[in-house]
C-alpha cells in the first residue's frame, strides 16, 4: 500500500492506491462520536467495565429490528452510518463498496440469555432468531443490508486483534482495486456474566477494575463494549470528491507467535516482526516514527512482550500511548478504537496520555505518555493489537497530506 506520504523511505516502490480514511464512527463508554470519544480520552473512567448502561438504538433502528439485533450488530450499525455521514458520500458503485465489521465474542450476549431460557423453560422457548443474532458475521451483514453495499462482505474473528486485521484486510482491498470503499472496523459486546466469570478465573481482570497500562502496579484490565467503523477510499476518488480527509492507511501486517493460546510469547519477536513487517509495507523507516497507540492491556505479560517488542525494533523509541486506560478492553473493536484516536490525535496534534497510569513500571523503557497528553507535529503512527491465539496486527496510519 506504499504511496507517497510524507515520512515514506526513499526509493520504495508503489504497492497501489493510496488509502485515504474519509469517515469515523465511534460508539462507546468513552464518549459516543468521535469528538465525544477524543474527549473522553483524558479522563479517568469511573471504576469498572465500560458497559453502555444508557444505550438506546432507536435513532438508527426501529423497535423491532433492534429486538431481533445483538448489541453487537447494534453498535455496529451505529458506528457505521456515523462513519458514512461523516464521509459525505452520496451515490456510490454498491458492487465496488465493501464492508469488513471485526469482533471477538459476537452475541455472546444472545447466546447465554438464550441458553438460559432453553435450561429453564425447554428446547420450544429458544428464539428463532437466536442464530442470525449470535452468529459472527451479523455484524457486517446488517451493516451491508443498511448502506445497501454489495462488494466483499466479510468478518475477522481473530480475537482482540481483530479490528486491526479488519482494518489492513479493508484497505488492501482498496489498494490492489477490489474496492473502491470499504467500511472497516470493530463491535463488541461481551459484557455478560459468564464472560466475566471466566476472565476473572483466568486472572485477567483487573481486582480494581482500573486499567493500568504500563505501571508498575498494573493488574489486568475492565472489560469494554461499542463499536468504531472508519470509510477507507481510494485517495484519488475522495480527492476529485473533495472529500475531508483524516488520515491514510500506510500500511499493515498480521503474524502469529503459534506459542500459546493466552499467553504472548515473552520474548515478543513476533509481535516484533509484525511491527517491522507493516513498516516495510508501508515503506516507513522506524526512526520516521512518530507515535505508538500501544495494545498496552495493563495485564502483566502482555506489556512486558510489547515492550520487548517495541525496544527490539526501535534505537530510539518513538512516544507510546495506550488508551486502554480510557476505553477499557474491547476486545476485537479494539484497535478500531485505537485508529481512531490515533487519527484524532493527528488533527488535534495531541498524543493522549495512558490514563490510569502512576508509577511507570521500570522494566518497561518505553517512552509512555502521561499526564494531560503531548503535543506532537504528527506523521507516520502505528496502532498494535495482540490477540488470544498469538495473532498480531499492526496498521500504519498517516496524516492527510
Amino acid at each position: 500500500m506504499a504511496g507517497e506520504a510524507a515520512g515514506k523511505a526513499p526509493g520504495k516502490a508503489p504497492g497501489g492506491r493510496r488509502v485515504a480514511v474519509t469517515g469515523l464512527g465511534v460508539v462507546s463508554a468513552c464518549g459516543t462520536g468521535a469528538e465525544a470519544f477524543w474527549e473522553g480520552l483524558f479522563r479517568t473512567p469511573p471504576d469498572g467495565h465500560r458497559e453502555l448502561t444508557d444505550w438506546d438504538p432507536s435513532p438508527w433502528m426501529d423497535v423491532r429490528e433492534a429486538r431481533h439485533t445483538d448489541r453487537f450488530t447494534q453498535f455496529a450499525v451505529a458506528a457505521a452510518e456515523m462513519a458514512h455521514r461523516d464521509s459525505g458520500l452520496t451515490e456510490v458503485d454498491a458492487e465496488r463498496s465493501g464492508v469488513v465489521v471485526a469482533t471477538a465474542l459476537a452475541g455472546v450476549s444472545t447466546f447465554e440469555r438464550q441458553t438460559v431460557i432453553h435450561h429453564e423453560r425447554g428446547g420450544r422457548r429458544v428464539s428463532p432468531f437466536l442464530v442470525p443474532m449470535m452468529m459472527a458475521n451479523a455484524a457486517a451483514a446488517t451493516v451491508a443490508m443498511r448502506q445497501g453495499w454489495r462488494g466483499p462482505c466479510e468478518s475477522l474473528e481473530t480475537a482482540c486483534a481483530a479490528a486491526t486485521h479488519a482494518i489492513g484486510h479493508a484497505a488492501r482491498m482498496i489498494a490492489d482495486g477490489t474496492c473502491d470503499r470499504v467500511l472497516a472496523g470493530g463491535t463488541e459486546a461481551a459484557i455478560t456474566p459468564t464472560i466475566v466469570a471466566g476472565f476473572t478465573n483466568m486472572r485477567a481482570l483487573s481486582a480494581s477494575g482500573r486499567t493500568r497500562p504500563f505501571d508498575a502496579e498494573r493488574d489486568g484490565f475492565a472489560i469494554a463494549e461499542g463499536a468504531a467503523v472508519l470509510v477507507l477510499e481510494d485517495w484519488d476518488t475522495a480527492v476529485a470528491r473533495g472529500a475531508t480527509i483524516h488520515g491514510e492507511v500506510l500500511g499493515s501486517a498480521s503474524t502469529a507467535d503459534a506459542h500459546d493460546i493466552t499467553m504472548p510469547a515473552p520474548g515478543g519477536g513476533d509481535a516484533a516482526r509484525c511491527i517491522r513487517l507493516a513498516l516495510e509495507d508501508a515503506g516507513v523507516r522506524p526512526e520516521d516514527v512518530r507515535q505508538i497507540n500501544a495494545h498496552g492491556t495493563g495485564t502483566l505479560r502482555n506489556d512486558e512482550a510489547e515492550t520487548r517488542a517495541i525496544l527490539s525494533v526501535f534505537d530510539d523509541c518513538p512516544p507510546v500511548t495506550s488508551t486502554k486506560g480510557a476505553t477499557g478492553h474491547a476486545f476485537g473493536a479494539g484497535g478500531a478504537l485505537e485508529a481512531v484516536a490515533v487519527l484524532l490525535s493527528m488533527r488535534h496534534e495531541l498524543i493522549p496520555p495512558t490514563v490510569g497510569l502512576t508509577t511507570v513500571d521500570p522494566a518497561l523503557a518505553v517512552d509512555v505518555v502521561t499526564g494531560e497528553g503531548r503535543k506532537w507535529q504528527p506523521g507516520p503512527s502505528l496502532t498494535q493489537s495482540f490477540g488470544f491465539g498469538g495473532h498480531n496486527g499492526v496498521l500504519v496510519l498517516g496524516p492527510a497530506g
